[in-house]
């Protein structure tokens, strides 16, 4: 019996090609494009293919079969990112700076010693990304002593927050939503109806959050117009500023690179997997040489470089034979994202993403669904109408009243839609939305439009209320 179970246990180990592709299968075309750099760099076996060999069928390769008869040798082994590089514009669209960075980035314009710029480097840090500051003073303090070794105190910590809340996006820094909504009023030319509406933000703020309008208006003696033009004011303010980046900061460096781009050809949406600066492979023969030559050999210097040599060999044939299998892999899952979700990639329109998951790419390819999260993982596809992430294509589904399965995704937008038609002196409350998405096909439980209302950042139907 032990020996049938040690048995069980070594049938049950990945070969060296599978953990390589496990490996590969993750990276994105970026860091494919680093991992294939470092291994040229460490593996003297490996070399770039120079010249065009487009077209040309991968080879496999034994170290069983080397000899010196054949004048052109079956061990060069080849691997074809298949097509050339795409025109520049295809190559990579531009990410943002990072929120963090942008405050980091401003702090440096700051004219401060060592020692308070640590202390507001360790603010930034707390902020969350959001914008907000949701750690008190004292708390704050106490953290910057202990990690930071710096002696200070709740004010100074609030002297250098005020300069942090100057800082663009204006909001960043806030304790709370009353204090953000306020320091992008502070920030803005202080007409008369910016200056009401800071007045009613800072002191009846209770009563502005639970619409109390009447009490806001006979309080301040204003008409029902200064009021509704305040509060206009008030609803274009941002209440998340850490979620955008202003047009006016520079853009990053980073690039995302598209791993597949699907375009319409004669109507139906074609994939392919551009290559962009990602090398093709193949063994030196010089290398490959000095093993046959060593084969042949019975001096033990010799035998050691074959010894050598061989690993390096298999090490290579492995490596292009798991970026080859990592192409195959690739392709496949996203030629089945794209059968699955056919009607969605002909005009990108949302309500048209069919209910998918893991399991459905995986029976449809026959991989194991790990496999197909790995392919999923951090790859971004472009189309002719914008640029996803594999994720966005993945979601749950629910039941249409006649029994077919739809996207949440589907949900949402009629949600989304239907909100946005609403008469906003009488906005819907989450029980007539059942009612509605049900006129419209959709069977969705009262707390299932609340929770998808939430996910949309939609406010209950009483804060929706307009004037």
């Amino acid at each position: 019996m032990l020996k049938q179970s040690l048995q069980q246990k070594q049938t049950q180990r990945l070969s060296p090609l599978q953990i390589q592709t496990i490996k590969l299968i993750e990276l994105p075309a970026p860091e494919l494009e680093q991992r294939i750099q470092k291994e040229l760099e460490e593996n003297p076996v490996l070399e770039e293919v120079v010249d065009d060999t487009e077209g040309e069928a991968p080879k496999n390769v034994s170290l069983n079969d080397y000899s010196g008869s054949d004048p052109t040798p079956s061990y060069k082994l080849y691997v074809n990112n298949q097509g050339k590089d795409l025109k520049p514009q295809y190559n990579t669209f531009s990410v943002r700076e990072s929120f963090h960075q942008s405050l980091e980035a401003q702090l440096g314009y700051c004219k401060l010693d060592e020692r308070r710029k640590q202390i507001a480097l360790f603010i930034i840090g707390m902020i969350d990304d959001d914008g907000y500051l949701r750690r008190d003073l004292e708390s704050l303090t106490d953290d910057i002593s202990f990690r930071l070794g710096i002696e200070t105190t709740p004010d100074e910590v609030e002297q250098l927050l005020f300069m942090i809340q100057e800082f663009e996006p204006a909001g960043v820094g806030a304790r709370d939503l009353r204090e953000c909504l306020l320091l992008q009023l502070e920030a803005k030319k202080q007409t008369e109806t910016v200056q009401l509406a800071t007045r009613i933000l800072r002191d009846f703020f209770t009563e502005f959050t639970k619409k109390h309008y009447n009490k806001i208006t006979a309080r301040l003696n204003i008409t029902d117009e200064q009021l509704k033009e305040a509060i206009a004011e008030i609803v274009k303010l941002n209440p998340r500023p850490g979620g955008q980046i202003d047009d006016s900061y520079s853009e990053q460096v980073q690039q995302v690179v598209p791993d597949f781009l699907v375009e319409l050809k004669e109507g139906e949406p074609v994939m392919s997997m551009p290559r962009f600066s990602i090398p093709e492979l193949k063994v030196n023969k010089k290398y490959a040489d000095v093993l046959m030559e060593a084969a042949n050999s019975a001096t033990r210097e010799k035998k050691e470089a074959a010894t050598f040599v061989k690993q390096k060999l298999d090490s290579a044939k492995w490596f292009i034979e798991a970026i080859k299998q990592r192409h195959n892999t690739l392709q496949n899952t996203m030629n089945a994202i794209i059968d699955y979700q056919h009607d969605y990639f002909i005009d990108g329109d949302e309500t048209k993403l069919k209910p998918m998951v893991l399991r459905n790419i995986a029976e449809k390819t026959g991989l194991d669904i790990s496999t197909i999260s790995r392919v999923v993982n951090c790859k971004y596809v472009q189309t002719h109408f914008g640029i996803y992430p594999l994720k966005y294509f993945f979601s749950e589904g629910l039941v249409a009243n006649d029994g077919e399965e739809v996207s949440t995704r589907e949900i949402k937008t009629i949600l989304q839609s239907s909100i946005d038609e609403e008469d906003k002196h009488k906005p819907l409350t989450d029980e007539e939305l059942v009612t509605v998405l049900t006129e419209k096909g959709y069977k969705v439980a009262r707390r299932t439009v609340a929770k998808y209302r939430e996910q949309l950042n939609i406010p209950i139907a009483r804060l929706r209320k307009e004037l």
